[in-house]
């Protein structure tokens, strides 16, 4: 038997370990079973190459929970330790680790989670147990040894008669962790962050139909046939899949194998995946992991369902800022990458050199995908547009090297629903909709009810005209204009002004009121619409155009929708009340039938064209709407 203090200047390291790492206890869990895995895939390997003379079995990881004597074990059949090895990576190893962990971190509050960086993992037991013993036997033949240490730096170590190989670690939980001795805790433990480790995970047992028992049927006294109960036998009840789809390779795998590891992975998503990407790379970093396309609604906000992290096929997080880009958070899916500690804060991810190759390759694959996805298959690629174009148009926003890559693919779809991409709309309506100053004007709705008549007016003089709805759509029409170079391709939503003035051309149409009536018509308009957030704008438009249109100034209100979605440059935006043009038509026969008649009757047709135009950009509610309606029915009278 040998006695000893394990060599550590740090006072009382395990309440500080305990006391630093309580938001993150769980675990504890996690660590212990991947040493288990990790000591039964080295004895695997050292078999493989000859260098241990035994045999693997039915090597597995096996936790038990005894809730009288207040304990968890975890329990690996692999390589085990000798008392010399229990020595040196238990005593000295790891527990240098220790202390330069606290080092490191014991004043930094925000750095929490980084303990297995610092080959700390066994320790994180005393964060839940005030006591922990070891039995291991090595697979070379020596003794077996029993390690023992109630939460302070003295420990004792002797021999054992533990004659099977492998390493038991027992966990005396301190009593206030005694959750950590509920099965459903720790199956729910199990399920988030081993539900796809490498070794078989047994956690008590199931039963289960025998294969080998046939029912028998026979006749009972009233001749009704009568088949006897299936016979169960009690198995192991394992609770991971050790070979998840991720881990093998995209040729061995059909389409059915992804839907069923997306059912797997998330067993409450009812609707299917779009599309998937599986990623495969080990040079110059290694990297496993499939991606899927969800369906999205039309908002920014994460997905419930987020990208998992793993490790080995060990769960690490799904907070996955810094491994991929911003844009692709929104996809579901598994990245496995060795590479990645299980245990590192933000600030280390988003400092280290292996993690940006990985964002940008990440990155790549998703473009290449997409673009083959495109060429191969128009169709259905603008059939799924709708469901996937956010992802892309943030993408083209937030990543530059993908904006390059997504112009050749990205669309724009029409109101009429056709499809274009960019090059091949400035191609389709350079001739019709270039304005007299060489200004290429691209044409979009928001809405294609509330902004119909604006789109008609714009289709009768032979004008393409886009559905961009979007939330981001402002930011990313800012960015191709600023792209488009000599093309001085500008976008304008139907509504902002009458078409005429939105593409204008070098013929002007003539106004039938002279300067003179038009200055006398515009006060008596003022007054009557009497509304501060619109101004009046009189022009001489077509005779058959609508005598009142109501319109929102294209860069008032991509400012506002710029700011209400972050940037525009243009602090609080989104605050300030909408404004409005209402463009009069000087040449429609209303508006000489307004400024030739008398006071009352001039306020009662400027509040009636002024509330059809309202109406006609859903713009007129609540009591507005009552007195209009009650008006109309006193004019068919």
């Amino acid at each position: 038997m040998s006695k000893g203090n394990i060599n550590v200047s740090v006072e009382n390291i395990f309440p500080l370990i305990k006391k630093f790492l309580y938001s993150d206890h769980e675990i504890f869990l996690r660590e212990l079973i991947s040493n288990g895995t990790d000591a039964t895939t080295k004895l695997k390997h050292l078999i493989s190459i000859g260098e241990a003379k035994t045999e693997l079995g039915d090597a597995k990881i096996e936790i038990s929970i005894d809730k009288d004597a207040k304990t968890l074990t975890i329990k690996d059949q692999g390589i085990g330790m000798t008392m010399e090895e229990v020595e040196k990576y238990i005593n000295q190893i790891a527990f240098s680790g220790a202390e330069e962990f606290l080092e490191k971190y014991k004043d930094d509050k925000n750095e929490t989670g980084v303990i297995g960086h610092f080959g700390l993992g066994f320790y994180s037991a005393f964060m839940v147990a005030d006591k922990v013993e070891i039995f291991t036997k090595s697979f070379k033949d020596e003794p077996a040894a029993h390690w023992t240490c109630d939460g302070s730096p003295e420990y004792t170590l002797v021999e054992h008669d533990k004659s099977d190989r492998g390493t038991e670690i027992v966990l005396h939980i301190a009593e206030d962790s005694t959750e950590f001795l509920e099965e459903g805790k720790i199956r729910g433990l199990l399920t988030k962050y081993n539900r796809f480790n490498q070794v078989p995970i047994k956690f008590g047992t199931k039963k289960i139909n025998d294969p080998d028992f046939t029912p028998q049927t026979t006749t009972d006294e009233d001749g009704k046939e009568v088949t006897e109960p299936h016979k169960q036998i009690e198995v192991d009840n394992i609770i991971n899949n050790t070979d998840p789809a991720w881990t093998k390779k995209p040729a061995d795998l059909e389409d059915e194998d992804y839907k069923n590891f997306y059912r797997e992975l998330y067993p409450m998503q009812f609707e299917e995946s779009l599309f998937h990407i599986h990623l495969n790379v080990d040079y110059p970093f290694n990297l496993t992991g499939i991606l899927y396309f969800p369906k999205l609604t039309q908002n920014l906000d994460m997905q419930k369902d987020k990208i998992q992290l793993y490790q080995n096929q060990v769960f690490v997080t799904d907070n996955v800022e810094g491994i991929v880009p911003d844009f692709l958070q929104m996809l579901k899916g598994v990245i496995d990458s060795p590479d990645i500690p299980l245990n590192v804060s933000r600030s280390y991810l988003q400092a280290d050199g292996a993690v940006k190759k990985i964002s940008g390759y990440i990155t790549k694959k998703v473009a290449d995908k997409l673009s083959s996805l495109f060429k191969n298959n128009r169709e259905d690629f603008e059939q799924k547009w709708n469901d996937i174009k956010v992802i892309i148009e943030y993408g083209m926003l937030s990543e530059e090297k993908f904006f390059d890559k997504a112009k050749k693919f990205a669309l724009y779809p029409t109101v009429d629903d056709k499809f274009f991409t960019f090059d091949e709309l400035v191609e389709k309506t350079k001739d019709a909709q270039t304005d007299k100053d060489g200004n290429h004007i691209v044409l979009y709705a928001a809405h294609k009810d509330a902004q119909h008549s604006y789109i008609e007016d714009a289709k009768a003089k032979g004008y393409e005209v886009l559905l961009l709805d979007s939330p981001i759509v402002s930011h990313l029409m800012q960015k191709l204009e600023m792209e488009s170079g000599d093309a001085k391709v500008q976008f304008k939503r139907v509504d902002a002004d009458h078409i005429d003035n939105l593409i204008k051309k070098d013929d002007t149409v003539i106004s039938k009121l002279s300067d003179e009536e038009k200055e006398k018509l515009k006060p008596v308009i003022e007054g009557a619409v009497n509304n501060t957030n619109y101004t009046v704008q009189l022009e001489a438009m077509d005779s058959n155009a609508s005598p009142f249109i109501i319109t929102v100034p294209e860069f008032m209100r991509r400012m506002k929708e710029m700011s209400a979605t972050g940037g525009g440059g243009m602090m609080g935006m989104g605050n300030m009340p909408e404004m409005y043009n209402l463009v009069v038509n000087t040449n429609h026969e209303l508006v000489s039938e307004i400024l030739n008649a008398d006071e009352d009757k001039q306020k009662q047709l400027v509040t009636q064209a002024f509330d059809l135009a309202k109406l006609s950009q859903n713009l007129l509610h609540g009591e507005e709407l009552t007195n209009f309606i009650k008006r109309s029915y006193e004019l068919i009278k």
